[in-house]
């Protein structure tokens, strides 16, 4: 991703609700127990770290048991002390107090609650891109201290490679059409990280390295999880196993890889589920977009452009899939009355610069939103040789009695910028040329009429109907028509 060039817009729940999911979240709720169970018995290491005498109560303190109890009860002390929920009073005594923070849990504002748990994410971020205990215990020497070079571990590359999967799941769903989106496989997430976009078949050695690609995603998203940002469904157990032991019968018989313990499974088609899925939740799609936009991307939400003009809003939604343009839209006009609206969509929309055409288009659409209280600013446009084609067009769908007919002119100039606003929408898309071939279709006289056309866009449209027609003699005529049409513009 280029931080100049803007992503597609997402749809962000309200803060409230937002701030309600995050309090709920394993990772921060625990940490504000945490914080609130603290008192002036707890003590803490030289890292802030809860002594390890401690950590057995303070994971009973959480309800946890088992194994990992002790490791999620001091991630969950980290994340206190990170963000302010905890302070440590007297570092030398390792003494502590509550932090200036944990009163925001209860009386702070929904953004106050999210400036919190976004804090509470970067710690977790942070050890989603450490290596997981057993590679640290191998690299560790004789006197206890860890060899970083043996672990072949670069925490920039780890950490630029996670902040890329959550990238690329965020343009997933920035991309999508509906609130909630599909999880995604996660071999499909690995391969985009890996394969090039211009390679065919994946070599051997490409699609091993999606593999492993694919299994640290598994580790890293497992520790994301109780942080709210993802809904994770881990790589089946049993796939791992059967993996295991396919190395280890290469191992012994000398073939394959010889990649040993903790080799990745192979990938199949026959259930693809069970090698992992994940999706952004709607908690985790606010994160992320907070981490692009700190980081200078240009990353919209929708409502965005609520408060801007006519002429912001037709041009920031060109962008925008259609539904999300439609949702910008409707959040745009319920601010405004609906006559000041559309006379002010109608007074943005006119000009003969390239992205006019796309600019009345989505004020068509736009106005297809008012209501009849509008029909006064359309009634005053009738005559505008830019704005009177679409104005008659909303006044007859709407059954409005005594709309004069448009002449000749105006309805040759309303096509050619019809068509030129869906070559910007859309390209050479097969909707466009159904309608090239209309067009041409029912006007056996269009292109000699149509070059004449005083429109900016006309040679540019005439080519475009030339490339899109399948008959050769129609797309023939269509050529001529622009290089006559370009001729009398002087160009």
């Amino acid at each position: 991703m280029s931080d100049s060039s803007p992503l597609p817009p997402v749809r962000l729940r309200s803060e409230a609700e937002l701030a309600r999911d995050a309090l709920a979240t394993p990772l921060l709720s625990r940490a504000v127990r945490l914080a609130r169970w603290a008192g002036p018995d707890t003590r803490v290491g030289t890292g802030s770290e809860l002594v390890e005498e401690q950590l057995a109560a303070a994971a009973a303190e959480l309800g946890l048991d088992g194994e990992d109890a002790a490791a999620h009860a001091s991630e969950a002390w980290r994340v206190a002390v990170d963000t302010g929920l905890v302070t440590v009073v007297d570092e030398e005594e390792g003494t502590v107090t509550t932090g200036p923070d944990l009163g925001l849990v209860l009386s702070g504002a929904p953004q106050d609650v999210l400036g919190l748990w976004l804090g509470a994410l970067e710690t977790v971020l942070a050890d989603a891109s450490v290596p997981d205990l057993g590679d640290l215990m191998e690299a560790m020497d004789e006197g206890g201290e860890i060899d970083f070079s043996a672990l072949d571990w670069d925490p920039d590359a780890e950490a630029d490679f996670l902040d890329g999967v959550l990238g690329n799941l965020y343009l997933l769903t920035a991309g999508g059409e509906g609130p909630d989106e599909a999880p995604v496989p996660l071999p499909a997430l690995a391969a985009s990280m890996i394969v090039p976009d211009d390679m065919g078949e994946p070599t051997n050695d490409v699609l091993e390295q999606v593999s492993e690609a694919m299994m640290r995603l598994d580790d890293q998203f497992r520790v994301l999880e109780p942080a709210g940002i993802v809904d994770f469904q881990p790589v089946d157990e049993a796939l791992m196993a059967d993996a295991d032991a396919d190395a280890d019968a290469d191992a012994d018989s000398g073939t394959g890889s010889g990649s040993g313990e903790g080799a990745a499974p192979s990938v199949d088609d026959t259930d693809v589920s069970r090698y992992g899925m994940v999706r952004l939740t709607p908690l985790g799609v606010y994160g992320v977009r907070a981490r692009l936009l700190e980081a200078g991307f240009a990353a919209p939400a929708v409502g965005d452009l609520a408060d801007k003009g006519a002429d912001v809003l037709l041009d920031g939604i060109s962008a925008f899939p259609p539904a999300a343009a439609q949702a910008e839209t409707e959040q745009w006009l319920a601010r405004r009355e609906p006559l000041d609206a559309a006379r002010e969509l109608l007074a943005a929309a006119r000009g003969a610069d390239a992205g006019a055409p796309l600019r009345r288009l989505h004020c068509q659409q736009a106005l297809s939103l008012v209501g009849g209280e509008a029909a006064p600013a359309l009634h005053e446009v009738l005559d505008d040789a830019e704005l009177g084609g679409l104005a008659r067009v909303w006044l007859a769908e709407r059954g409005v009695p005594d709309v004069p007919a448009p002449s000749e002119e105006m309805v040759f100039w309303l096509t050619v910028d019809t068509i030129a606003a869906q070559l910007a929408a859309e390209g050479n898309s097969e909707e466009l040329q159904a309608l090239v071939e209309g067009l041409a279709a029912q006007h056996g006289g269009f292109f000699a009429a149509a070059w004449r056309v005083e429109h900016p866009a006309t040679p540019d449209v005439l080519e475009a109907m030339g490339r899109l027609h399948p008959d050769k003699k129609v797309a023939k005529e269509a050529r001529k028509a622009a290089f006559k049409a370009r001729s009398q513009q002087g160009g």
